[in-house]
């Protein structure tokens, strides 16, 4: 007898007809880059030991990979960060193993971890872990500034409770199936 398939397969399948398909012009890509810098740089400014910890890594670079997806970032001098330069090498690639965009949104939904592949320097790696366990964006003090305290509190909490029922129900759908993944990797020296 053949096990059921997920009926969200056939959008997993779909995910891989369009990516092999469908690639954004290069300058888009950059576009899209740039906006990713600016943000993960206006988080990095709000934790002050985040932009210490990269003062210290200062000139390394660090490149993401998902499916087709790339980023190659540098550590600047000012404890932000930056697009690598052209032909930059890395000292460090996390590649993300789950292929499956909505299984990796249910994982995200449960506050679990992508499985990540590391290859290179594994101390480096473990600022980079630092770094995702402990900062965080302040989306309500974002909004406040722009529509003012209480109305942000209000919006603030009933987004947590629309993160909470939704992981709920994450949760649940998943628990038949196990909790796939969860946060991991595997270091290589390559």
């Amino acid at each position: 007898m053949a096990t059921p398939s997920s009926p969200f397969s056939f959008l997993d399948g779909l995910f891989d007809r369009i990516g092999s398909r469908l690639r954004p012009p290069t300058w888009a890509v950059h576009e899209i880059q740039q906006r990713a810098v600016l943000f993960l740089n206006h988080v990095l400014q709000q934790e002050p030991e985040a932009q210490q910890r990269l003062v210290r890594q200062k000139g390394r670079v660090v490149r993401f990979e998902w499916r087709f997806v790339t980023l190659q970032l540098v550590a600047t001098p000012a404890g932000l960060l930056d697009l690598a330069p052209e032909g930059a090498v890395p000292e460090l690639t996390l590649i993300v193993t789950e292929t499956s965009p909505l299984r990796l949104a249910g994982a995200t939904l449960r506050g679990d971890k992508p499985t990540v592949r590391i290859v290179g320097d594994v101390q480096l790696a473990a600022e980079v872990n630092w770094l995702v366990d402990h900062v965080r964006w302040d989306v309500e003090d974002d909004l406040a500034r722009v529509i003012g305290d209480v109305p942000a509190h209000t919006l603030g909490n009933a987004a947590r409770r629309v993160a909470a029922a939704l992981r709920q129900f994450v949760g649940k759908a998943a628990g038949g199936r196990g909790r796939a993944g969860t946060a991991s990797g595997s270091a290589s020296n390559e």
